[in-house]
């Protein structure tokens, strides 16, 4: 198990958005921290309330959007038009190419979200758009599979072999990862402790397919842990 902390991010304040970036992202560069196998890019970002990022373009990757608090609206130049809450996720094949903006769609409060991309398994696609919800029951206490290369078990689908789960755990609650090939395992919130260590909130760990996961609430939280080929 490696870890990466919260501290030992990427930080950006741009007034109206603080975002942390877990990989190399804009002006922040570290070559030891490009990516993880597919997995390029977690930033975690906090918008002001009536702010948020006019349209812009991408190309070729799997980006995905997981709303922590707040509300956070999307549009696109595909005619998708969405406010997305908590629970929600949602999925962006960028492909050959999609234009889209994302404001938060309150004028008072705080936005707080994950911006995840993923290297797509195939390049040239045709744009796509998918979202959904996952409840909290659906979470609570257990990893729900919320991605998924195929769209398994109801999960939003991605162009790319990876299963991202979100898990959501009391204190003193113990469980065991899914089986993973390659682990990256990211503390939305709260604090776990992982094969022995604590992990709080922006804390990471990267895992190579040989090793198992195991997880003890400390302070009740949030994690998603991709499986990576």
């Amino acid at each position: 198990m490696k870890i990466r902390r919260a501290l030992e991010r990427g930080y950006a304040d741009h007034g109206w958005l603080r975002s942390y970036h877990t990989f190399s992202f804009a002006n922040y560069m570290d070559p030891n921290h490009m990516g993880f196998r597919a997995l390029r890019v977690i930033n975690e970002d906090r918008v002001s309330g009536g702010h948020g990022f006019g349209a812009h373009p991408h190309r070729d990757m799997e980006i995905i959007s997981y709303v922590l608090e707040g509300e956070m609206e999307h549009k696109d130049n595909m005619g998708n038009g969405e406010v997305m809450r908590p629970g929600d996720v949602q999925r962006m094949s960028a492909g050959t190419g999609v234009l889209h903006s994302e404001f938060n769609h309150s004028k008072e409060n705080s936005l707080h979200f994950l911006q995840i991309w993923i290297e797509p398994a195939q390049r040239g696609i045709t744009p796509s758009y998918e979202q959904k919800n996952f409840p909290i029951a659906e979470r609570q206490g257990q990893w729900r599979l919320v991605a998924s290369q195929a769209g398994r078990e109801g999960s939003v689908s991605i162009n790319q072999d990876v299963n991202l789960y979100a898990g959501l755990f009391s204190p003193d609650e113990q469980v065991a990862a899914p089986p993973s090939r390659y682990g990256w395992l990211h503390v939305v919130n709260g604090t776990m402790e992982v094969n022995g260590e604590t992990l709080s909130a922006g804390d990471a760990a990267a895992f190579t397919p040989e090793e198992t996961i195991n997880l003890t609430g400390k302070e009740a939280g949030e994690v998603l842990l991709f499986d990576l080929a």
